[in-house]
């Protein structure tokens, strides 16, 4: 059975049909307006997958089979599924195929808090120590943060809670939203209370995973060789720019993550 993109036309073929149904100039007039066909596959598979139609762990079909279904060229569908596979949503297997990737248990992050704020809640004194704070081009964060070209601002500090480490912050900064970051002293204010004071976040998203440390950050945290971290990975925008990408990485027997609804 053929699936059709609307439920699942792809806007390639649409344009092509109002192209060839009406003149130019009427299209000129009444331009075509639709989702990318790359995003509709998207939705289409995470469609199947909230159905329970896929399970995880489960073999998805093919490239070859979605480029059947839908009617699209290779490069489409290969650029959903790759997009997919960087969200962690499936996983590819040379040799074998697409997957669905095992559940991860998220949960909603109603707040984004200030550290120091937490630890003067609990009556506790809170401290800061930077270890970086620099320019930087690493390609993986200027993605992130939507870059053509960098550099973006770095920053990594340790924040403790009476005296004791409880979060390594990795942060990477858009300098067009924030350029006056690296002339900031973060030992006196969280970079969290620093941005927030000059530009209210408008959206976020969030993942939350148990990760072992690298031993950098474990000799940081003061943390035995094994012990797991809870790490949050977050990214902001202020108005349609990505004002920051960071990484917190918690010690598992010091921190825990908790909220009300």
């Amino acid at each position: 059975m053929k699936t059709t993109i609307q439920a699942h036309t792809t806007p390639a073929a649409q344009a092509e049909q109002k192209q060839h149904a009406a003149g130019s100039d009427q299209d000129r007039d009444t331009p075509v307006k639709a989702m990318p066909a790359y995003e509709q596959i998207k939705r289409y598979v995470l469609q199947r997958i909230s159905e329970g139609a896929w399970k995880p762990g489960g073999l998805i079909p093919s490239e070859t089979e979605l480029v059947k279904e839908f009617g699209v060229a290779r490069m489409t569908v290969s650029r959903a599924l790759r997009e997919l596979t960087t969200e962690r949503v499936l996983t590819r297997v040379q040799g074998s195929g697409t997957f669905v990737a095992p559940q991860r248990y998220e949960s909603t992050v109603l707040e984004i808090r200030n550290i120091a704020d937490e630890i003067a809640a609990r009556g506790h004194r809170h401290s800061a120590r930077v270890l970086t704070l620099e320019p930087s081009d690493d390609a993986e964060a200027l993605e992130a943060l939507g870059l053509a070209s960098g550099p973006a601002f770095h920053s990594c500090i340790v924040h403790s809670e009476e005296g004791e480490p409880i979060q390594y912050e990795d942060r990477f900064v858009n300098p067009k939203v924030f350029p006056e970051y690296l002339q900031q002293d973060f030992s006196v204010e969280t970079p969290n209370h620093y941005m927030v004071r000059l530009a209210p976040v408008q959206r976020a998203e969030f993942r939350i995973y148990a990760q072992k440390p690298d031993a950098y950050v474990r000799r940081h945290l003061m943390m035995e060789i094994g012990e797991p971290c809870l790490l949050l990975w977050r990214r902001t925008w202020v108005g349609e720019n990505v004002a920051t990408s960071v990484r917190l990485w918690h010690p598992a027997s010091r921190f825990h993550l908790a909220g009300t609804v």
